[in-house]
C-alpha cells in the first residue's frame, strides 16, 4: 500500500490552515504556566529517573529556559538529587545490560540515560561536576563497547540521541557523534520507511508482517513524534559542518512533509498515522512531539515557514483548545505502550508526564517563535 493510496483515507488534510492567525506570546506564556503548575502542584513526589519521568523533565527544562521560573528549575533539581544524578544505579560494570530492563542493572538501556539530558542542562547552569559525572561515566563505557544495537525501538531515538549530542558539546569528543551516528545507522537499518521518511516503532512491526486495521503500514504517532523531536534536538546541537548533519537533516525534512499531509482536519495525528480508523479520535503526546519538531524547524530556518506553520498552528489550536483543559490538566494522552491499540480508551481523562513534557516543550518553541 503506497503512501499515496493511503492518504485516500483521509477526509481532506492539507498543509494549509483556515485560520493563520498568531497566538498571543502572552496567551501561551499563560497556558504554559497553567499545565506546568498543575503538574508539578499534583505531583510533589519525585518518582525514579526512567524514561517516562525523564520525558517530563525534558520539557520542563525547556519551560524554565524561555520563562527564567526559578521555582520550575528547582522541581528538576530535586528530581535529579532524589535520584543521585543517575539513572539506573547499578555500579557493578560487569552486570550492565541493555534491551529492555527495568531494574537498576539496565545501565546501557536507553529509557535509563535520557535523565542524562536534564542532568546536562544543569550542569550548564550550575557548573557542579558531580551532576554530570554519571553521564559521562555510562556514556564512555558504553561507547567503548563494540556494540552497535543500543537503540531498536523508536522511543529510543529521542532518550538517548540529545545525551550524545549534549556531551559532545560539554566535551569536544567527536567520539559522541561517530557513535551517534553508528548507534542511528543501526536503528535506521531495523526500522525506517523509504517510501514514507516514517519510522516503525520496532522490527515487530515491519509491514507487511504487521499491518494496520485496513491493511497499511503501521507508525504509531507517539513514536514517530520520539523521533521527530529528537532529530530536532541533535539538529539544534550537531555542528554545521558535521559530515553526517546533511543525513540527518534529510530524514526531518522528510518526516516533515509526509506528517503534514496526514494531519487531520482536528489538527491532531491519529495513534496509527496512516489509518485513522485503527484508533481513531484525538491523541496529544505524538500531536505535541510534531508540533515541537516544526515549531523548532521554522525557528531555525530548517523548515519553510510558509509550508508548515499553518500546520503547527492548527496542531497547536487543538492543544491548546481540545487537549488542555481549564485547570491545567493535558487530556487526550495515549497511555504507556508501544503502538496503536483499537478500542483503547483515550479521552480527557488520559494524562502523563511524557505528554505535559511534549507540551512543554511545544509551548516554548511556540513563544520562541513570537518572541523573535
Amino acid at each position: 500500500m503506497t503512501l499515496a493510496a493511503a492518504s485516500l483515507l483521509f477526509a481532506g488534510t492539507s498543509c494549509s490552515s483556515d485560520n493563520n492567525d498568531l497566538p498571543l506570546a502572552a496567551d501561551v506564556l499563560e497556558v504554559m504556566t497553567r499545565v506546568n503548575n498543575h503538574w508539578q502542584s499534583s505531583n510533589p513526589e519525585h518518582g525514579r529517573a526512567f524514561w517516562d519521568n525523564a520525558a517530563y523533565h525534558t520539557g520542563n527544562m525547556e519551560a524554565y529556559f524561555v520563562t527564567g521560573n526559578e521555582e520550575w528549575l528547582n522541581y528538576s533539581i530535586a528530581w535529579s538529587e532524589r535520584n543521585q544524578w543517575k539513572g539506573a544505579r547499578s555500579d557493578n560494570r560487569a552486570e550492565w545490560k541493555y534491551h529492555y530492563g527495568e531494574s537498576h542493572d539496565f545501565v546501557l538501556f536507553g529509557d535509563w540515560q535520557i535523565c542524562f539530558q536534564t542532568y546536562i542542562d544543569i550542569y550548564n547552569i550550575k557548573q557542579e561536576e558531580h551532576m554530570i559525572a554519571r553521564a559521562l561515566e555510562v556514556m564512555e563505557y558504553q561507547m567503548a563497547t563494540d556494540s552497535s544495537d543500543y537503540w531498536w525501538w523508536a522511543d529510543g531515538l529521542y532518550m538517548v540521541m540529545p545525551v550524545m549530542t549534549k556531551l559532545y558539546k560539554h566535551t569536544g569528543d567527536e567520539l559522541y557523534l561517530d557513535k551517534l551516528y553508528e548507534y542511528f545507522s543501526y536503528a535506521k537499518s531495523v526500522m525506517y520507511d523509504e517510501e514514507t521518511g516514517l519510522f516503525f516503532r520496532d522490527g515487530k512491526y515491519i509491514y507487511p508482517k504487521h499491518k494496520s486495521l485496513n491493511g497499511l503500514k503501521d507508525f504509531w504517532a507517539r513514536g514517530d513524534g520520539w523521533v521527530f523531536a529528537g532529530l530536532a534536538k541533535i539538529l539544534a546541537d550537531l555542528p554545521a559542518d558535521h559530515e553526517h548533519r546533511a543525513e540527518y537533516l534529510a530524514i526531518y525534512q522528510k518526516m516533515a512533509k509526509t506528517l503534514a499531509d496526514i494531519q487531520q482536519e482536528g489538527g491532531y495525528w491519529t495513534r496509527s498515522l496512516l489509518d485513522p480508523e485503527h484508533a481513531p479520535g484525538y491523541e496529544t503526546s505524538g500531536t505535541a512531539f510534531f508540533t515541537y519538531g516544526y515549531l523548532w524547524g521554522i525557528n531555525n530556518g530548517l523548515l519553510s515557514k510558509d509550508t508548515y506553520l499553518p500546520v503547527a498552528l492548527k496542531s497547536w489550536d487543538y492543544l491548546v483548545n481540545v487537549a488542555v483543559q481549564e485547570d491545567g490538566r493535558l487530556g487526550y494522552v495515549q497511555p504507556i505502550g508501544e503502538r496503536a491499540i483499537p478500542g483503547q480508551v483515550v479521552d480527557v481523562n488520559s494524562t502523563s508526564n511524557f505528554g505535559v513534557g511534549a507540551f512543554l516543550l511545544t509551548a516554548s518553541e511556540m513563544y520562541r517563535y513570537l518572541a523573535k
